[in-house]
């Protein structure tokens, strides 16, 4: 069975590391992207393995662009943008990291979701966005549960100026300068995601976190530890039948 990184979301979901795959080398084991570079029979053996942990559902998934858009969809496919809402229950949706933030949500009035959140996301509001499209299906944003997956923290991730004003002007103070390199900062992305969560009326019990870094921790990937040839990790959601 491949291992899963879990939280107290209350649905089916999970958020695999690199554990338990086949791919070797950089990829090396459970990479479940095939526009990295690594063996597609490989790949889709470990995309197989992380399925089967949910019974082989129907899937909907993402181009990711680092952008903003999410969608509502009642069935599989693969759509272009950052996130996926669906109230179809069975239907599984994924989002695709290697340090940026997979972010899952669950409604109790019936709806998942997944959001792929980098920088861009984050400081674009890309949670803010799928809250707003709960509200206007006729759902209560703030009754909204929240997982954080595992992604680079502020203890590793380094920014220009241009990142770091950026986040200045949205409100987001989640950075601070790095000692060791004049000119750049350490960014905590998971810390301006709790702040946007708190800032649209989520309620702190029902926020919950991995609490790791992908670039510290050995079994996770990381596009900026490993120089940008390695795998990728999903984060998983559906909604019970």
């Amino acid at each position: 069975m491949v291992p899963l990184l879990l939280t107290p979301l209350p649905v089916p979901h999970g958020f695999t590391t690199r554990v338990g795959g086949v791919s070797q080398g950089p990829f090396w084991s459970l990479n479940l992207s095939a526009a990295t570079g690594d063996d597609p029979k490989r790949v889709a053996e470990n995309q197989r393995r992380v399925l089967a942990a949910f019974g082989h559902p129907p899937v909907a998934g993402l181009r990711q662009v680092h952008g903003t858009e999410v969608h509502l969809v009642e069935g599989p496919g693969v759509w272009e943008g950052d996130g996926l809402l669906t109230r179809t229950p069975g239907l599984l949706l994924r989002v695709g990291v290697a340090d940026c933030y997979p972010l899952l949500l669950y409604h109790p009035g019936g709806l998942v979701g997944a959001l792929h959140a980098g920088w861009r996301g984050v400081v674009g509001g890309i949670l803010l966005k799928a809250l707003a499209l709960l509200e206007r299906i006729g759902l209560d944003p703030q009754e909204a549960h929240l997982a954080l997956g595992p992604g680079i923290g502020g203890c590793c991730y380094q920014v220009g100026e241009e990142v770091a004003l950026r986040f200045a002007e949205a409100g987001l103070f989640t950075f601070r300068e790095d000692p060791g390199s004049p000119g750049r900062y350490l960014l905590d992305l998971e810390k301006a995601l709790l702040l946007q969560a708190e800032r649209a009326g989520l309620r702190e019990e029902r926020i919950y976190r991995v609490g790791l870094c992908s670039h510290c921790a050995p079994h996770l990937f990381s596009h900026r530890r490993d120089g940008g040839r390695t795998g990728r990790m999903w984060g998983l959601v559906l909604l019970p039948g």
